[in-house]
């Protein structure tokens, strides 16, 4: 894990090793400067001339602005190493995400990722600069400190050193204690995350349906369950801080006792007031190193179980990847199903298409009728290959989709999928995602296409219209029409629409079927709709049934042939069974 996150550091390497040498310096001069002060007040008590004062007192002064200086820059060696490597994280984690395939991002929740690329990176890059920082100012302290107390009275530094392991065994105690607790807790960040995001997504259906009291009180619960983890968890951690406390005041308390009781007994042979005074600074960085120590933990606690969730999706692989040698160029818009059968998941007990043998000529305008989760959708998908089939293959322009690359297959292919979705920008920016070179010919020729033109000259800004993100300042059919001029600017071999005008009237609708025919007739043209008039006059009509191929025909061979097709068309013509 260590090894994996270390690999985002990269271009902050050198203040990586910068801030703990700076550390280090800085330990130095705050533990030098202790044991200095007995040997300057020595010097000055047998010699109290002002030359003499301002001569120690000038390197007293020295030696501070030594340790503030290598103090101010490992903080900033520190802070620059931590921002820099949480920057690099979540560019990791954004750059892993985009090459999910589908079946990849089914696994996480889009809470849970936003809430790695967050709440995570952010603890970790805490836990970072902690490590680069803290973690290594704490124990150098403590190992200095203990070393010059040596240095002054080996006797009395000995009670430091008994005390070392029990302060240990405290900071033992409470990692051990929290880190259950927090491998939870994280958990239900995901969930509360969720709660917001569910509900902001879905704010206008929250109040027209005047559920606002319902969804406070479920988002309450799910911040309750958060609250109440990490009170246990800081309950825990609050007990460190009393407990050190405790042992370190007891250590200066039996230092100042025995100090005072050998000097005053030797005469101040043994032990003198400045050697007891530094001592008990000694005592003082001990005791804080340890603090900062037991800080450190709890912070790398808390950064583990972060890394581990970041990790997690650094190390997904993409179950879909190019091939070695991988074709470039789809010849055609031809497709073949081949046997094909599918399944999500290799666990999922029941396969969503079965059997599917179907044949689709470069050009053919083919729809695909069925009720709710007859698989319609799925069927799509494989076609760009969002998802592997199970079983079977399918073959675009003659060669089997595995054997593409992905970029170029997908390029041949558009989609304009179930749940339109438009990105905060200008129309002509949004566009330009089906073609980032297009010109302003190009994209007004498109949305003629989609029938999408008349609409934006009314707008004041026409093409520079500013859409607000998710295209809340654009009606439903609106939205459907710039989704398929965007994906006809990519010039596609395959169009694929994913009951993309569902929210467009009757009369739209045959405009841009009628303007299909005529302008892109060398397209093959896949129309999945609800529909029976979105597909009527289509080369060929699919009717999915549970994942299977019920009927194919075209129009008037259905209507003769299967009896589920003729009860959805008479169920949506109001004259019955007599053609309109």
């Amino acid at each position: 894990m260590v090894k994996k996150l270390a690999k985002s550091i990269r271009q902050y390497k050198k203040q990586t090793v910068l801030a703990p040498v700076f550390v280090t310096l800085e330990v130095a001069m705050e533990c030098i400067l202790p044991l200095y002060m007995v040997y300057m007040l020595e010097k000055i008590q047998a010699d109290n001339s002002i030359g003499n004062i301002l001569t120690y007192g000038g390197i007293l002064l020295a030696l501070s602005f030594l340790a503030l200086l290598f103090g101010v820059l490992s903080g900033k060696f520190a802070a620059t190493a931590s921002a820099g490597f949480a920057r690099n994280l979540r560019q990791d984690l954004y750059y892993a995400v985009q090459d999910f395939s589908f079946a990849n991002i089914d696994k996480f929740s889009t809470s849970g990722l936003v809430t790695r690329m967050t709440t995570d990176v952010s603890n970790v890059q805490m836990a970072f600069m902690m490590l680069v920082r803290v973690a290594f100012r704490s124990p150098v302290m403590l190992i200095f400190s203990l070393v010059m107390a040596f240095a002054l009275n080996a006797t009395l530094a000995w009670v430091f050193l008994a005390l070392v392991p029990v302060l240990g065994g405290i900071l033992v105690f409470v990692v051990f204690k929290v880190n259950p607790i927090f491998d939870k807790v994280f958990k239900k960040y995901d969930a509360m995350n969720e709660s917001v995001q569910e509900n902001i997504k879905g704010i206008r259906v929250v109040k027209s349906y005047v559920r606002e009291e319902y969804e406070k009180k479920k988002f309450e619960r799910t911040a309750e369950d958060v609250r109440r983890d990490f009170t246990r968890a800081e309950k825990i951690v609050a007990l460190n801080t009393p407990a050190m406390q405790l042992c370190m005041w007891f250590a200066i308390l039996m230092i100042c006792f025995l100090g005072s009781l050998v000097s005053v007994q030797s005469g101040g042979e043994l032990i003198s007031s400045a050697t007891l005074s530094s001592l008990i600074v000694y005592a003082a960085q001990i005791l804080s190193s340890l603090m900062m120590f037991s800080m450190v933990l709890v912070m790398i606690t808390i950064g583990r179980t972060s890394a581990e969730r970041i990790v997690e999706v650094l190390d997904e692989k993409s179950s879909l990847t190019s091939p070695e040698n991988a074709v470039t160029e789809v010849k055609d818009g031809g497709i073949v199903f081949e046997n094909v059968s599918f399944k999500y998941s290799e666990t999922a007990e029941k396969f969503a298409l079965k059997n599917i043998d179907l044949v689709i000529r470069p050009g053919e305008t083919v729809g695909i009728l069925g009720s709710t989760g007859s698989s319609k959708t799925t069927l799509g998908n494989l076609i760009p290959r969002l998802y592997d089939v199970s079983e079977g293959s399918v073959k675009v322009g003659g060669r089997d989709v595995r054997e593409y690359d992905l970029e170029s297959l997908r390029n041949a292919v558009s989609v304009v999928l179930q749940k339109n979705v438009l990105f905060s920008g200008t129309i002509k920016k949004n566009l330009r995602w089906g073609d980032a070179d297009a010109t302003d010919e190009e994209i007004v020729r498109a949305c003629k296409l989609a029938q999408a033109d008349e609409f934006i000259q009314g707008f004041p800004d026409k093409y520079d219209t500013y859409i607000e993100q998710g295209g809340t300042n654009v009606s439903g059919g609106q939205k459907q029409r710039l989704c398929i001029a965007r994906a006809l600017l990519k010039k596609p071999k395959i169009l694929i629409l994913d009951d993309s005008t569902s929210a467009v009237d009757t009369k739209t609708d045959a405009l841009i079927r009628k303007a299909f025919r005529e302008e892109i007739p060398d397209t093959t043209k896949i129309i999945i709709a609800q529909r029976v008039s979105s597909v009527q006059d289509a080369d060929k009509i699919i009717l999915m049934e549970n994942g299977e191929i019920g009927a194919m025909g075209t129009h008037e061979e259905l209507m003769k042939s299967s009896p589920v097709y003729r009860e959805i068309y008479e169920s949506q013509n109001k004259r019955g069974g007599e053609e309109e």
